[in-house]
């Protein structure tokens, strides 16, 4: 696929064994969000560095977005009038329930209930420690996304044992394809 995916990793940046590096690997041209600490995380600086690099040809982008990355990418879209393609959002974590880090995530709560201008995808697990399953809702339903359970896989990262994770890549193409 020669589409144009803007990948948004989590806190700690998304390890080479996570889905989210293993795509990327297979696809090259994608481009992957670039900052400065990804251990010690302001949403502003995030939501800043997605409008610099999401680039100039950003309708034809999906944005693919894990963990706190969606908080950033729900942030982002909330402050700008920029359209994308479509985003998948994967492992949306609950900034208000305690397994969350706040001391090194800030900025993100409270976290954006406004529609998305453009189509979207929330996938959950049913047994996210970062959050619930009906959290995931809640904000697939408050984003106008359409919401996908997982089932009982956890944070959705590389100790999922996702691999390349092809369900999720298929996604990636529906999104792609408007459909």
């Amino acid at each position: 696929m020669k589409e144009a995916v803007f990948i948004v990793p989590g806190i700690g940046n998304s390890g080479p064994e996570h889905w989210q590096s293993l795509w990327e690997r297979e696809h090259p041209h994608w481009r992957r969000l670039v900052v400065d600490d990804w251990d010690r995380v302001e949403c502003d600086d995030w939501v800043s560095a997605i409008d610099r690099q999401i680039g100039p040809h950003h309708a034809n982008t999906v944005i693919v977005a894990h963990s706190l990355g969606c908080l950033a990418v729900a942030h982002w879209a909330a402050r700008t009038n920029a359209r994308v393609r479509g985003a998948l959002l994967v492992a949306v974590p609950d900034p208000e329930t305690p397994a969350f880090p706040k001391a090194a995530a800030t900025g993100f709560a409270p976290l954006p209930s406004k529609r998305l201008v453009f189509a979207s995808v929330v996938v959950s697990s049913s047994n996210d420690p970062y959050g619930s399953e009906q959290y995931a809702q809640a904000c697939a339903a408050a984003w106008g996304s359409d919401w996908v359970r997982a089932g009982a896989r956890g944070h959705l990262n590389a100790q999922s044992g996702l691999g390349n994770w092809a369900e999720g890549l298929k996604l990636v193409e529906k999104l792609h394809a408007g459909k």
